[in-house]
Protein backbone atom coordinates (compact mmCIF):
# COMPACT_ATOMS: atom_id res chain seq x y z
CA UNK A 1 0.00 0.00 0.00
CA UNK A 2 1.32 3.47 -0.82
CA UNK A 3 2.27 5.55 1.71
CA UNK A 4 1.14 9.52 1.56
CA UNK A 5 2.52 12.73 3.70
CA UNK A 6 -0.18 14.82 4.53
CA UNK A 7 0.67 18.73 4.79
CA UNK A 8 -1.75 21.66 6.44
CA UNK A 9 -1.73 25.02 4.05
CA UNK A 10 -1.21 27.67 6.59
CA UNK A 11 -5.29 28.83 5.47
CA UNK A 12 -5.76 25.00 7.56
CA UNK A 13 -3.63 25.62 10.30
CA UNK A 14 -5.13 29.12 11.08
CA UNK A 15 -8.77 27.23 10.77
CA UNK A 16 -7.71 24.92 13.56
CA UNK A 17 -6.80 28.20 15.30
CA UNK A 18 -9.94 30.02 14.94
CA UNK A 19 -12.17 26.35 15.89
CA UNK A 20 -10.29 25.92 18.71
CA UNK A 21 -10.43 29.74 19.68
CA UNK A 22 -14.36 29.46 19.55
CA UNK A 23 -14.62 26.14 21.47
CA UNK A 24 -12.31 26.99 23.75
CA UNK A 25 -14.20 30.24 24.78
CA UNK A 26 -17.91 28.96 24.27
CA UNK A 27 -17.28 25.68 25.80
CA UNK A 28 -14.64 24.38 27.24
CA UNK A 29 -10.76 24.06 26.62
CA UNK A 30 -11.00 20.18 27.45
CA UNK A 31 -13.44 19.71 24.23
CA UNK A 32 -11.57 22.40 22.08
CA UNK A 33 -8.17 20.31 22.83
CA UNK A 34 -10.41 17.22 21.88
CA UNK A 35 -12.31 18.65 18.91
CA UNK A 36 -8.44 19.75 17.82
CA UNK A 37 -7.04 16.21 18.24
CA UNK A 38 -10.27 14.94 16.42
CA UNK A 39 -9.61 17.18 13.43
CA UNK A 40 -5.85 16.49 13.03
CA UNK A 41 -6.53 12.68 13.26
CA UNK A 42 -8.97 12.69 10.78
CA UNK A 43 -6.66 14.56 8.26
CA UNK A 44 -3.74 12.20 9.18
CA UNK A 45 -5.77 9.07 8.48
CA UNK A 46 -5.93 10.28 4.75
CA UNK A 47 -2.34 9.41 4.76
CA UNK A 48 -3.46 5.38 4.36
CA UNK A 49 -7.26 6.38 2.42
CA UNK A 50 -6.39 9.52 0.41
CA UNK A 51 -9.06 9.00 -2.11
CA UNK A 52 -11.99 7.85 0.49
CA UNK A 53 -13.02 11.68 0.11
CA UNK A 54 -15.64 12.86 -2.54
CA UNK A 55 -15.39 16.33 -4.39
CA UNK A 56 -16.99 18.84 -2.81
CA UNK A 57 -20.80 19.25 -4.60
CA UNK A 58 -20.45 23.20 -4.84
CA UNK A 59 -17.05 22.18 -6.68
CA UNK A 60 -18.38 20.23 -8.83
CA UNK A 61 -21.16 22.28 -10.34
CA UNK A 62 -18.75 24.95 -11.38
CA UNK A 63 -16.57 22.59 -13.22
CA UNK A 64 -13.62 22.58 -10.10
CA UNK A 65 -12.76 18.37 -9.66
CA UNK A 66 -9.10 18.41 -8.16
CA UNK A 67 -10.02 19.01 -4.64
CA UNK A 68 -11.63 15.96 -1.87
CA UNK A 69 -13.37 16.73 1.00
CA UNK A 70 -13.81 14.41 4.10
CA UNK A 71 -15.90 15.55 7.22
CA UNK A 72 -16.03 15.74 10.96
CA UNK A 73 -18.87 16.10 12.63
CA UNK A 74 -20.16 19.49 11.09
CA UNK A 75 -16.56 20.56 9.86
CA UNK A 76 -15.79 19.80 5.71
CA UNK A 77 -12.05 19.02 5.16
CA UNK A 78 -10.82 20.15 2.27
CA UNK A 79 -7.68 18.25 0.55
CA UNK A 80 -5.67 18.19 -2.23
CA UNK A 81 -3.77 15.07 -3.56
CA UNK A 82 -0.23 15.43 -5.50
CA UNK A 83 1.54 12.62 -6.10
CA UNK A 84 2.46 11.20 -2.78
CA UNK A 85 1.36 13.93 -1.13
CA UNK A 86 -1.88 15.47 0.32
CA UNK A 87 -2.39 19.28 1.09
CA UNK A 88 -4.73 20.15 3.51
CA UNK A 89 -6.17 23.52 2.76
CA UNK A 90 -9.26 24.12 4.99
CA UNK A 91 -11.65 23.18 7.69
CA UNK A 92 -14.89 24.71 7.79
CA UNK A 93 -17.73 24.32 9.71
CA UNK A 94 -20.52 22.18 7.01
CA UNK A 95 -23.04 24.86 8.60
CA UNK A 96 -22.55 27.36 6.49
CA UNK A 97 -22.16 28.39 3.09
CA UNK A 98 -18.80 27.03 1.07
CA UNK A 99 -18.57 29.23 -1.61
CA UNK A 100 -19.13 32.22 0.44
CA UNK A 101 -16.38 31.34 2.69
CA UNK A 102 -14.16 30.37 -0.28
CA UNK A 103 -14.98 33.24 -1.89
CA UNK A 104 -13.96 35.12 1.27
CA UNK A 105 -10.63 33.60 1.59
CA UNK A 106 -9.60 35.16 -2.35
CA UNK A 107 -10.31 38.34 -1.19
CA UNK A 108 -8.61 38.19 1.92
Amino acid sequence: MKEYSAYFIADAEDDLFEIYNYVSTYNSITKAKNLLDKLEETCNNLSTFPNRGHIPPELERIGIFEYKEIHYKPYRIIYQILDTNIYIYCMLDGRRDLLQLLQERLIR
